[in-house]
C-alpha cells in the first residue's frame, strides 16, 4: 500500500470558513480522505493552524515528495516524518491543520487497503462506542451575548445502546427549546448547534435541570448534563469575569463546586484557566468523587502537559482533539497516557467542523469513554450517525460505560 498520490484542496467547514481536505491514493487502488477542523475557543498550547492557501503550498512544496513512496501502513513513521519536515514543537511551519488532515487521510487509506473500517484497523477487535456529550445550550466564545458558560452538555449516562444515547440527546435539545419558548425566550443557535439564547447562566441551569428530568422520564434511563466553562476566555489579569461578578481563583473553585452539587453535574470541562494546574487539582480533590473534571485548554492533547497534570492530580478526565496535536500517533499517545493514569478520555469535535466523521472511528479504536460531537447540524450528525453504524457492526449494546464519577479516585495515577 505505497502512497503514490496526494491531492489537497480548499473546502469549507460548517461555519462557511475555508479549511483543507487531503486525499491519499495508494498503488493498490485504495483512497483515504480527511478534512481538518478548526476551533474558535482555542488553547495557547495547541498545534498552530496556518491559512489554507499556505497549507496547500506546504503540501506541494515541502511534504508531497517526502511522503509519496512511503507505505501507508507505517503510520507512526509517517507521523514522525511530518514532525521532522515541520521542525517545530507545534507544527507552526507546515500547520497543525495540514498535519492532521494528512495523518488521518493516510490512516484511512491504509484501512481501506486492508479492507477494514478505520476503527477496526487502528483498534483491532477491541471496540465499544463512546457515550455522546451533546451541546444543547451555550454562549461564551461560540455565541457572544448568550450565557457566560460556553456549553451546557447533555450526557445520556444510562442509555443501554448508542442509538438510544443519541436519541436522548436530541430529546434534551428539543426540550430546551420548548422550555425556553415557554419562558418567552427567542432561540437562535450557536456554532455547534446548541441553542444560544440571550439569558443568564441561572436560567440556563434551571432549564437544563428540567430538560434532562423530562427526557429521563420519557426514555426511562438516567440522563444528566455537564458544562464547559471555557474559563480561560473569562480570565482577565487575576479574576474570572462574569457579566455580574468577578471571582478570584479560590472563589471560582467554590463557585464551580457549588454548581456541581446543586445541579448534580456529571461533567465539568475547563473550570479554571489553562495554566492553573493547582487550581484544577483543588477542585478535583474536592468533587472528583462525584464529577468528571476534564481538561481541554489545560492539556491541548499534549503528552507533556497531560503528564504534568497527572503528577499534580489536576483532573480525572482529558479532552482529546486530534487537530490540537496534529497526528493520529500523537492522539493515540495522549489517550494511552491518560488511560494508564485511570483518567476518562473524551474525543472531541471543534466548533469549525465538517461532515468528516474520522473522530468517531478514533474514539472507538482508542477506547474513549465519551465523545463530544454536538447534537444538531449536519457536521455534528455525521459523526453521530457514523457511531450508530459502528454500533450496528459491533453491537448496539457495546457502549462504553463511562467511568462513573462516583467511582473515581481523585489523584489516581495508575
Amino acid at each position: 500500500m505505497i502512497i503514490d498520490e496526494i491531492v489537497a484542496r480548499k473546502v469549507f467547514d460548517g461555519k462557511g470558513n475555508p479549511t483543507v481536505e487531503v486525499e491519499i491514493y495508494t498503488d493498490c487502488g485504495s483512497c483515504g480522505s480527511a478534512i481538518a477542523p478548526t476551533g474558535t475557543s482555542t488553547g495557547t498550547y495547541e498545534a498552530v493552524a496556518i491559512p489554507v492557501e499556505d497549507s496547500l503550498e506546504r503540501i506541494r512544496s515541502a511534504i508531497a515528495d517526502r511522503i509519496i513512496g512511503e507505505s501507508a501502513d507505517h503510520q507512526e513513521e509517517i507521523d514522525s516524518l511530518l514532525r521532522e519536515i515541520d521542525g517545530s514543537d507545534n507544527f507552526s511551519n507546515i500547520g497543525g491543520n495540514t498535519a492532521v488532515a494528512l495523518s488521518m487521510a493516510i490512516a484511512k487509506a491504509a484501512a481501506a487497503a486492508s479492507g477494514m473500517p478505520l476503527y477496526r484497523y487502528l483498534g483491532g477487535v477491541f471496540g465499544a462506542t463512546p457515550r455522546p456529550l451533546g451541546n444543547v445550550l451555550g454562549g461564551g466564545a461560540h455565541a457572544r451575548g448568550a450565557t457566560d458558560i460556553q456549553e451546557f452538555l447533555a450526557v445520556p449516562v444510562g442509555a443501554p445502546t448508542i442509538m438510544q444515547a443519541v436519541y436522548a440527546n436530541t430529546l434534551v435539545h428539543k426540550q430546551v427549546k420548548k422550555l425556553l419558548t415557554a419562558e418567552g425566550v427567542t432561540c437562535q443557535k450557536g456554532d455547534e448547534g446548541g441553542w444560544a439564547p440571550a439569558i443568564n447562566d441561572g436560567l440556563a441551569f434551571d432549564v437544563l435541570d428540567r430538560a434532562v428530568k423530562a427526557t429521563a422520564d420519557e426514555v426511562g434511563f438516567e440522563v444528566r448534563y455537564g458544562i464547559d466553562v471555557a474559563a480561560t476566555d473569562m480570565w482577565h489579569s487575576d479574576q474570572y469575569v462574569y457579566r455580574d461578578a468577578r471571582l478570584t481563583p479560590e472563589e471560582q473553585v467554590d463557585y464551580v463546586a457549588g454548581l456541581i452539587d446543586e445541579h448534580h453535574l456529571y461533567y465539568v470541562e475547563d473550570p479554571l484557566q489553562e495554566g492553573d494546574f493547582e487550581g484544577f487539582a483543588r477542585l478535583t480533590a474536592r468533587v472528583g468523587d462525584r464529577c468528571l473534571i476534564c481538561g481541554d485548554d489545560l492539556f491541548c492533547t499534549n503528552v507533556s502537559r497531560i503528564r504534568r497534570g497527572i503528577r499534580k492530580a489536576s483532573t480525572n478526565a482529558v479532552l482529546i482533539k486530534p487537530n490540537q496535536i496534529g497526528t493520529v500517533t500523537d492522539t493515540y499517545r495522549a489517550i494511552a497516557l491518560a488511560k494508564k493514569a485511570g483518567y476518562a478520555t473524551v474525543m472531541s469535535h471543534r466548533s469549525g467542523d465538517s461532515t468528516d466523521s474520522t473522530i468517531a472511528h478514533l474514539a472507538v479504536a482508542f477506547g474513549c469513554e465519551l465523545i463530544k460531537t454536538g447534537v444538531a447540524g449536519g457536521e455534528r450528525i455525521a459523526k453521530l450517525n457514523e457511531l450508530i453504524r459502528i454500533g450496528d457492526a459491533i453491537g448496539q449494546e457495546n457502549i462504553a460505560d463511562a467511568r462513573r464519577p462516583e467511582e473515581a479516585e481523585p489523584g489516581e495515577t495508575g
